[in-house]
């Protein structure tokens, strides 16, 4: 049974791993993502993707949300931004992946600064109808404007390495991958310093925190640009791996369903956001899975049961807001606190 973690140097009580038990659990997941492709057919591939992508937004809405308590229903308007801008960069520079994915994330980010501006003076459900105005005007200019396609879209021309275009899914995991395991690292990072701490003094009490010293404007306008960022980079890494953007890639209800994802996994918590978004993703396809087994006994059963696939997702989604409103991030440190003190555990 494990009773606590002594640390003896400053620099073990700053790891972000604290036992051997971890970085164990860690490195083998690690060994699992890398042998995955390998293993799995095109369509988990493709799912693993999916997550990939839906990792990174979540993680930058839950900077905003989770963190900083600012409420966004825009954040999907971020992402097609980035979408937008690598097909730019990609169509009249044809610049490297990496460096259009960055800018993906600067223009993003300026954007949401911008939005953010209101932030200052409404919160709650004031702040929210604010990102959705703002998210209905990039709309309008994304599906009117005809250096990006208008309503037809825009193609995007796909990713190189060493001049080999990556059109597979297997090939844009690589891509994929990577990019997420940086930004949550990132993210985890970024709390441990100055401005996380004074994200977190936002959200719980701002008035407190402009006493303590803490401009509330610069601060809060970071977080809509950092989490904007994220927004950004997982549009161009949707825009890499659908070689397609229009209008309709990125509508309000993505943005509702990242900030479900947010709630799901846990508000301020980075563990939070990856299991939301796994779930949020994965769900739907495993009850459609589910339903198909039925198939061969009834044969019209995806038809009939379609509606109550539906009905099974929102019920899980109410489930969780209204018996675990602290997310799976808080099922998943009960399971630890159990296996710690088990045996002796009644």
């Amino acid at each position: 049974m494990r009773i606590g973690t002594a640390h003896q140097t400053y620099a073990q009580a700053e790891s972000l791993l604290d036992s051997n038990v971890q970085r164990f659990m860690l490195a083998a997941f690690f060994i699992l993502l890398a042998a995955f492709p390998y293993l799995a057919s095109d369509y988990w591939i493709y799912l693993a993707c999916l997550v990939g992508i839906n990792i990174i937004s979540v993680t930058g809405l839950n900077i905003l949300t989770g963190f900083t308590g600012l409420v966004s229903l825009g954040h999907a308007a971020f992402m097609a931004v980035g979408a937008y801008t690598v097909a730019l960069m990609e169509k009249h520079i044809g610049s490297p992946f990496v460096f259009n994915l960055i800018v993906a994330g600067g223009v993003a980010a300026l954007i949401g600064m911008f939005v953010g501006i209101p932030s200052l003076r409404v919160k709650g459900l004031y702040l929210a109808v604010a990102t959705i105005a703002a998210a209905i005007i990039l709309h309008f200019v994304f599906a009117q404007w005809a250096f990006v396609g208008r309503t037809g879209g825009m193609n995007v021309t796909p990713a190189k390495l060493f001049g080999l275009e990556l059109t597979r899914y297997w090939q844009v995991y690589w891509l994929i991958i990577p990019v997420a395991a940086l930004a949550i690292l990132a993210a985890a990072n970024l709390f441990r310093t100055r401005i996380g701490r004074a994200f977190i003094a936002i959200r719980d009490r701002d008035i407190s925190a402009e006493v303590l010293g803490i401009p509330l404007l610069r601060y809060k306008l970071l977080s809509f640009a950092i989490s904007s960022f994220y927004a950004g980079v997982a549009g161009g890494l949707w825009a890499y791996m659908q070689r397609t953007v229009t209008p309709e890639s990125f509508p309000l209800e993505t943005s509702i369903f990242l900030l479900a994802a947010v709630i799901i996994g846990g508000m301020g918590s980075i563990l939070g956001g990856i299991l939301g978004a796994i779930f949020m993703t994965l769900v739907p396809d495993m009850l459609k899975i589910a339903v198909s087994w039925l198939t061969p006994v009834f044969p019209n059963a995806p038809a009939l049961l379609a509606p109550v696939r539906t009905i099974v997702f929102g019920g899980l989604i109410i489930g969780f807001l209204l018996f675990e409103p602290k997310g799976l991030a808080e099922i998943w440190r009960r399971v630890r606190r159990f296996f710690h003190l088990w045996p002796f555990r009644k």
